[in-house]
């Protein structure tokens, strides 16, 4: 991936929510609970670190499987996260699962291990603070 700068802006609707917009055009709806002003009626912040995770993820391992002539037949990543009982609630455990078809299951492994211990920048800036695992299914 290219190194360089990002920017995004975002720009708030009403209560807690806010319309994102990336700096390629791309947009985004973020919005709270009721409990703290909120409509429900967006992607909450931290289920937006999930996403950005699996995402980076899910991009290195198509890379990496494409690299190895093995392009996936589907795919599916889920992500399962615990915040701590605190303020702020940081992540204290994140597990992914990666499910593909077509794949050999060690060589899905593989492609795993690599993004997540090499390649993915989000496992990155999150760890060592988290503890991010993972696990594997050929379906």
């Amino acid at each position: 991936m290219a190194a360089g700068t990002m920017n995004i802006k975002l720009v708030r609707d009403s209560g807690v929510a806010f319309n994102c917009v990336s700096g390629q055009g791309h947009q985004v709806r973020l919005d709270g609970p009721p409990s703290v002003g909120g409509q429900d009626s967006g992607t909450r912040p931290m289920e937006m670190v999930l996403m950005g995770l699996a995402g980076c993820s899910a991009v290195d391992i198509v890379l990496i499987l494409e690299k190895m002539r093995l392009p996936p037949g589907t795919m599916e990543i889920s992500v399962d996260a615990t915040r701590a009982d605190a303020v702020p609630a940081v992540f204290t455990d994140i597990h992914m699962t990666f499910k593909a078809s077509g794949v050999p299951a060690d060589k899905l492994q593989r492609a795993a291990d690599l993004s997540v211990e090499k390649y993915c920048s989000v496992a990155h800036m999150l760890q060592p603070k988290v503890k991010i695992t993972w696990s594997i299914e050929v379906v």
